[in-house]
Formats: structure tokens, C-alpha cells, sequence
């Protein structure tokens, strides 16, 4: 079911194939677009979708020298590498594919669709992006070409066990190492020492050698750390040491394993705390991790933001395909088995044979909730995927209205999937009865794994906040004006088309309703006030988001087989029926700058 959902959102909806008429992707085609998802899909298939529940069982245990994992990771992850698809939207000159990134997205789709907690290329990618964005030539030539090629894996360090969340907390210190710090080749050198938290694959032995970037806090002339987040570096800090020809050195970093984090999910990938520069290694003889400034001082995180958007956009895409995964696995229970029987004028016929459970209402509702949030949130992600390469490669105005809607978006892209594709998987469950919370079926370990996306890489707080405190009033709310005009433009082509002119008015009277509750939110000024309510504004914002795109899918499926047109429709007119109301309840709180939550006193819960 998957593949063709996909063709149809990138050809008929995205036109993905018409970015083949931009220089950058003039050598692909449709055709070479497919070959990619051919290879992806068989890959995941093959090496990855077999191996989800014993990676599941068999988690990272740590025998005092090294973390050991199933070989099934390390043939998984070797495959990967040798694919391809780590550099696959990389110039040709480094050995990358030069695919758009909506390719690419809709590829990486089904990995994590077939098993999220084997994967470890987000952050291998994330992190090789970002030195190719921010990091000195020799600092592309020796870690991000070498994480491309699968060579070397990445992480990003950013979390530590007292600050969480709070960056501006960060304690990591880096002082420079030697008096001749700046003249190393690799970029300004620093020993660095310091704790960091829920650092996913940040050790193994499926790579030659893990490539952390780490923020950290070069000291003042007093010695202290500058408060807050202005003061925060970023560098890159090898496991292992290596020289400019890319070489290892046969020296270990001062970076070592503290204890591996057991989680309720993604329990094939490790999760660590590791600690920089406690002695344990000595390089050059003393202890400190080296690491190499990337960019310039107090601008790490402006250079990590890089790395965060893209793994936001990431997280969410490898939430809607949990849903997903629930979704198909609960549509093939519910196909095959019997249970009750329909009820008509005259009651039950207890005589009558058991009918499939697809065949009663209560159980549609569930496939159907399913079906919107799950292919919703696809849908939005790989229409965030196609921003980016309109970012890219687009005119100047595109590009920028491009950056712009993604500033917006992105944090939508994040949240939604999150937590309702969490609630896809808890209705995926419900179908199976009780055999949906035992381990002979996969959707409880589908919950599992995604329980953790609503924490990962920035919480459902955080994202709330930023949306309502940043994004929809930077540049005089400039990005929420942009959106509104693309929402506007969907609704004048759906106010025409029959079957669809409904849902145009609902979603016209939802966006106006949003815009007023947004003022109301900012209309004393007062930043506790307006952000109290954040949460709420952030789910109502993207059921707003949501229902446009299904909107926007459903006018592309006009021309589709009766069973896409169809089933379109029907997840269509289900998300307006069921879930579109819900925003006047959200708004509700927002609009009124509802005080409950910030005046509760902690003594009286």
C-alpha cells in the first residue's frame, strides 16, 4: 500500500518529476526517481523489516570494552552504505546521486517504515550536511565525505543530564589546546570536558569511527562560561583521531561510554551518556577531548539549528511511517478476522455467520482516523521535502518563499505525526483487541517506538513555543501570511470542484479562527500570557495545517483510480467530520489567554 501512496503524493501531487527540468537534477527522471524507491523499497525489505522485533529483543548491552548489537545491524547498516542513499542528494563530485531531497525523503520512507530502530542515517546525514554547510574545507574532505560513503557514522551532542532541553544551561567546556590551537589543519583545536545525554548511536562498532558534534562553552578571560546561549560553540570530535589524509591515527579520543540508556522503543539504536574529557583516554598524553572548532565562536547553535531542522523534518517522517506501519498491520487484521455479526432492523442473527470486523462502523472509524493522520502526515512531510529543494534549486522568490513556509512548518512537520500518529498506533492496537497488546503482533512495539517522537529532537513543548513565540511573528508574521495565501489558494480551486466545496468553507472559517486567536494570544504583549496556551495552539494549528493538505491531495486525486479517488475522499471528509472540530476547543483556550495552567500554585496539586 505504501509504494503507491507514494508515487501518487510525488507525480500527481508534488510533480516531483517536473524538477527534473532544473539544471541540478537535468540527469534524473521519472524513471531514475523510481529506480531509487525500487532499490529503497527492496533494501528495507530485504535487510531491515525481517530483523524489527529481534532488534526489538536483542537490545545494546555493553560488555565493559565494546557495544554489542545483533549482526543484523551491522549487515543492515553496511547495506545502507554501500547503497548509496547517505549521500543521495550530494553533487555527483563527491560521489552523491544529486537527487532532490523529496526523492530522497520519500526513499528513506520505507526504512523507516521497516524499522526505525535499526536506522541510524539520519543523524550520520544530519550531521555531514552540517559541516558541509558550516565546516572549514579540510573539515568536509575528512569527516563528511567519509560519513557519506558510510564509512563513519555521526551524531549531535546536545543534551546534558542537568540542562535537558535548556541549551543556554550547557556546561561542556572547551578551552584551546596548545598555543598554537588555530594553526591545526582541521580547524581550531580544543580539549573538551563535559557530560552529554540521550546521544542516539553514540557508541558501537558499526562504523569505523563515530563523528560527534558537540556544543560546548569556550570560557571568558575570567574563566567562566558566558551565560545563556550566545556563548555556545560548536565542534567536531572524533571517537577516534584522525589526520588530514582521513587516515585514523591509532589514537582513541577522550570520549568514553558512560552507560547506555534503556528505552521503552527505538531499542535497536543505542542511546548514551558519554563522557568528554574524564581521563579515561589520553591523546597526545593527557586528558581532553580534541575536538575542532566549526565555525566561529558563540555561533554553534545558529550552526546546529542546520542539523535540527533537518532532523525535525526526519522525525516526523519517521513518524507518520510508524502510523503507517500500524495502519496496514491493523487493515490486514481487521480483513481477516471474524467477529460479531451486522446489526439490522430485526437485531443480531445469532445463526448467521461471523462477519470481518472491517465490516463494523466502530472499526472503519479506526482504520479511517488511521488512515487521515498517517497519510496526513506523509503527505506534509514530503511537501516540506519538495520546500527544500525549492529552497534550493528554485527561483530567488521561490527559494525564499520556500525558507519562509518552512520556518512555519517545520515545526508542524515535527509535532503532528508525533503525537497523532502515536494515536494512529494506540487505534491500531484497539483493532487488533487483546492480541494488540501482546508481542505475536507488531503494533505494541510500533507504539513503543513511536512514543519516543514526541521528545526527540526538540519536545512537544518546545515545538508549541517556538511556533507561537517565534514563527508566526517573526518578520511582522510575515510566514503566517505566506501560509494563510497558500491555504486561500487551495480553498478558490476546491470552492469549484464538486464534492470538495465543503470542506473549502469549513477550512476557510478554521484559518480565520486561527488568525484571531493568534492576535488574541499577542494582544497585551505579555509573553507568559500568550505562551501559556501554546500547546493547544500548536495542535490546532496543525489540524489546521492537516486538513489543508488533505484538501489540497483530495483535488489531486480527482483524476485517480476509483479506489484512490475514493479513499482520498473518504480520509478527507473524516478528518473534517471528526477532527477539524476540535480546533474551536484548542482556540477556545488561546484566545482567552486561559490563566489556569501558569497561576497553579505547585503546593496545590
Amino acid at each position: 500500500m505504501l509504494r503507491p501512496t507514494i508515487d501518487f503524493l510525488l507525480h500527481d501531487w508534488l510533480r516531483a518529476d517536473s524538477l527534473v527540468d532544473r539544471p541540478r537534477f537535468a540527469d534524473h527522471s521519472r524513471e531514475t526517481f523510481g529506480s531509487v524507491l525500487d532499490a529503497s523499497e527492496r533494501l528495507a525489505r530485504e535487510k531491515f523489516a525481517p530483523f524489527n522485533r529481534l532488534i526489538d529483543i536483542e537490545e545494546p548491552r555493553f560488555d565493559g570494552e565494546k557495544v554489542i548489537l545483533p549482526q543484523a545491524t551491522h549487515d543492515a547498516w553496511k547495506a545502507f552504505g554501500e547503497s548509496g542513499m547517505l549521500s543521495a542528494a550530494q553533487d555527483y563530485e563527491i560521489g552523491g546521486m544529486q537527487l532532490p531531497y523529496t526523492v530522497e525523503a520519500a526513499a528513506n520512507a520505507f526504512f523507516a517504515k521497516a524499522s526505525v530502530g535499526i536506522g541510524g542515517s539520519l543523524l550520520t546525514v544530519g550531521n555531514a550536511n552540517l559541516l558541509m554547510a558550516h565546516g572549514t574545507e579540510a573539515q568536509k574532505q575528512v569527516f563528511a565525505l567519509n560519513e557519506f560513503s558510510g564509512r563513519w557514522s555521526g551524531t549531535m551532542c546536545l543534551s546534558e543530564p542537568q540542562a535537558g532541553s535548556s541549551l543556554s544551561d550547557v556546561a561542556t567546556r572547551a578551552v584551546p589546546d596548545g598555543d598554537d590551537f588555530e594553526a591545526d589543519p582541521l580547524g581550531p583545536r580544543f580539549r573538551l570536558t563535559g557530560n552529554k545525554m540521550w546521544i542516539s548511536a553514540g557508541e558501537h562498532e558499526l562504523t569505523e569511527n563515530i563523528i560527534h558534534l558537540v556544543l560546548a562553552k569556550i570560557p571568558g578571560p575570567d574563566g567562566k562560561l558566558v551565560p545563556g546561549t550566545k556563548g555556545i560553540s560548536l565542534f567536531v570530535v572524533p571517537k577516534k583521531l584522525v589526520g588530514t589524509d582521513a587516515q585514523l591515527t591509532g589514537e582513541r579520543n577522550d570520549v568514553a561510554l558512560a552507560g547506555l540508556n534503556h528505552k521503552c522503543g527505538w531499542r535497536g539504536t543505542t542511546n548514551t551518556l558519554l563522557n568528554f574529557g574524564e581521563g579515561r583516554f589520553k591523546p597526545g598524553g593527557r586528558a581532553g577531548a580534541v575536538g575542532y572548532l566549526v565555525g566561529r565562536p558563540g555561533e554553534g547553535l545558529r550552526c546546529m539549528f542546520h542539523m535540527m531542522n533537518e532532523a525535525r523534518i526526519a522525525v516526523g517522517l519517521g513518524a507518520a511511517m510508524l502510523g503507517y506501519a500500524g495502519y496496514e498491520a491493523s487493515l490486514a487484521y481487521a480483513r481477516q478476522r471474524p467477529q460479531g455479526r451486522p446489526i439490522t432492523e430485526g437485531g443480531k442473527d445469532a445463526a448467521a455467520p461471523q462477519v470481518p470486523i472491517i465490516e463494523h462502523a466502530d472499526v472503519k472509524r479506526m482504520l479511517l482516523a488511521q488512515k487521515a493522520f498517517s497519510e496526513g502526515a506523509l503527505a506534509l512531510g514530503l511537501y516540506c521535502a519538495r520546500l527544500v529543494d525549492e529552497q534550493h534549486t528554485g527561483t530567488p522568490q521561490a527559494a525564499a518563499e520556500a525558507a519562509l513556509l518552512l520556518e512555519v512548518l517545520t515545526p508542524i512537520t515535527k509535532s503532528f505525526p508525533s503525537q497523532w500518529c502515536l494515536e494512529a498506533n494506540s487505534l491500531a492496537i484497539q483493532v487488533h483487541g487483546g492480541y494488540g497488546y501482546t508481542r505475536d503482533f507488531p503494533v505494541e512495539q510500533y507504539w513503543r517506538d513511536n512514543r519516543l517522537n514526541m521528545i526527540h529532537e526538540g519536545t512537544h513543548g518546545i515545538q508549541a513555543l517556538d511556533l507561537l513565540g517565534r514563527k508566526v511573528v517573526m518578520q511582522g508574521g510575515a510566514g503566517l501570511k505566506l501560509l494563510a495565501t497558500r491555504i486561500n489558494e487551495t480553498i478558490e480551486r476546491a470552492g469549484h470542484a464538486d464534492g470538495l466545496a465543503e470542506f473549502a468553507t469549513q477550512l476557510g472559517a478554521a484559518v480565520q479562527r486561527l488568525g484571531a486567536a493568534t492576535k488574541s494570544a499577542w494582544a497585551t504583549g505579555v509573553p507568559e500570557e500568550a505562551l501559556a496556551n501554546a500547546t493547544p495552539y500548536l495542535q490546532a494549528f496543525g489540524h489546521v495545517v492537516i486538513a489543508w493538505i488533505w484538501l489540497d491531495v483530495a483535488l489531486a486525486a480527482r483524476d485517480a483510480d476509483t479506489a484512490r479517488r475514493e479513499g482520498t475522499l473518504a480520509a478527507c471528509r473524516y478528518f473534517y467530520a471528526y477532527e477539524l472540530p476540535l480546533v474551536d476547543a484548542w482556540l477556545k483556550v488561546v484566545s482567552a489567554r486561559e490563566a489556569v495552567c501558569r497561576e497553579m500554585h505547585d503546593e496545590w496539586f
